[in-house]
C-alpha cells in the first residue's frame, strides 16, 4: 500500500438486490411496462433519473434464457432490472449513494409485478 488509509466501516452507499418470483407473466413481456416501472420506481424511492432508461431484449431461448432487461442512471448511482420471462422472475439492483428505503423499494416492486414470493438483500458499501 502506498501509505493510505482506508475507513471501511463508513458508508458510502447502499446496494439494494431484489429478486422476485411467481411474477404474472404479462408484466415481463413488455419493454413500455418494464420502463414505466423504472420510472415509477425512481419516483417511490425520490431519486432523479440522469438521462434514458436503456431497454434491451437478450438471452437465448435454447437455453430457456430469454427477457427483457433495463439500465437506468439515477443522480446517485443507477438501477439495473433484469426479467426472467421463462420463469417469471425479476431481479432488481439498486445502487445509490444517497440513501432510500429498501422496504418501500421491494414492496413497490412486489407489488408491480403481482410477485407471489421475493426477497430483498442489502449491502452497505
Amino acid at each position: 500500500m502506498n501509505g493510505n488509509s482506508f475507513n471501511f466501516d463508513a458508508q458510502w452507499g447502499k446496494s439494494a438486490h431484489i429478486d422476485l418470483m411467481c411474477c404474472e407473466h404479462e408484466y415481463l413481456i413488455s419493454g413500455h411496462v418494464l420502463e414505466t416501472y423504472v420510472q415509477e420506481l425512481i419516483r417511490t424511492i425520490g431519486m432523479k433519473a440522469n438521462g434514458p432508461c436503456y431497454i434491451t431484449r437478450a438471452g437465448d431461448p435454447k437455453e430457456s434464457l430469454e427477457g427483457y432487461s433495463a439500465m437506468q442512471f439515477i443522480e446517485t448511482s443507477s438501477i439495473t432490472v433484469h426479467l426472467d420471462e421463462v420463469k417469471n422472475r425479476a431481479y432488481i439492483d439498486i445502487f445509490s449513494c444517497k440513501n432510500f428505503d429498501e422496504g418501500k423499494a421491494f414492496d413497490f416492486s412486489k407489488q408491480y409485478f403481482k410477485a407471489q414470493q421475493g426477497k430483498v438483500v442489502v449491502l452497505n458499501r
